[in-house]
């Protein structure tokens, strides 16, 4: 479990919030908005309607006591990133914040922030991969060269071992995984046999990737 600073409670900020407490952390939430605050108090542990960009209202929040300090704001770049300075001037261990254009995503990196998130062109890649080819049925970017697809068994591999097929030999990837009914499978080994109507977690460059399987 960690302690979360959450600043911005929008859209994106409320997913957040969400999904924190789905996963059982501690946040604080911060809005200038008494609805926003509102909104998301059985979300959260405490909330505090207050403007981030006031270093003593920041302050007053302990920011250094918090594993993570998320900057969720998204209609006021110039409050983001204010809010991201004063962040890393009073101590914050590790803060992340979002961007919604590369240009944001710079300056937010040269003033404090230690990660990015970028939701639109992160989903817009997603959705561009997921969607223009019928067999993906998931996708996660690694970093910038490496990914992981959920792809069907392809037909000329089913009924084979992955060490028969010599997968990573010959295509440079690793099977991570096999879903069958909706069940993921971790247990893999050279002798697991693959089978028609299964997908799998393929790891690997996405070069190997798009080649393996003509993405």
């Amino acid at each position: 479990m960690k302690s979360i600073l959450l600043i911005g409670l929008g859209r994106f900020g409320k997913h957040i919030a969400l999904h924190l407490n789905h996963l059982g952390h501690q946040v604080m939430a911060v809005d200038t908005s008494e609805e926003r605050v509102e909104a998301v108090l059985h979300l959260v542990t405490n909330a505090q309607i207050g403007d981030s960009t006031n270093a003593d209202f920041l302050e007053s929040l302990g920011v250094r006591n918090y594993d993570v300090c998320i900057v969720a704001i998204g209609n006021n770049f110039q409050s983001s990133l204010e809010t991201t300075s004063l962040l890393s001037e009073l101590g914050a261990m590790f803060v992340v914040s979002r961007a919604a254009t590369d240009v944001q995503e710079k300056f937010l990196l040269r003033n404090g922030a230690n990660e990015v998130v970028y939701p639109e062109k992160q989903l817009a890649k997603w959705t561009a991969i997921r969607y223009s080819a019928d067999h993906i049925l998931d996708y996660i970017e690694l970093d910038e060269n490496h990914a992981m697809f959920e792809i069907p068994i392809p037909k000329d591999w089913a009924d084979h071992s992955i060490g028969e097929l010599d997968i990573r030999k010959k295509f440079n990837i690793n099977i991570m995984g096999i879903k069958k009914s909706g069940k993921l499978e971790l247990s893999i080994s050279s002798d697991t046999v693959l089978k028609a109507g299964d997908t799998m977690l393929a790891l690997g460059s996405n070069r190997n990737l798009q080649k393996c399987f003509h993405t």
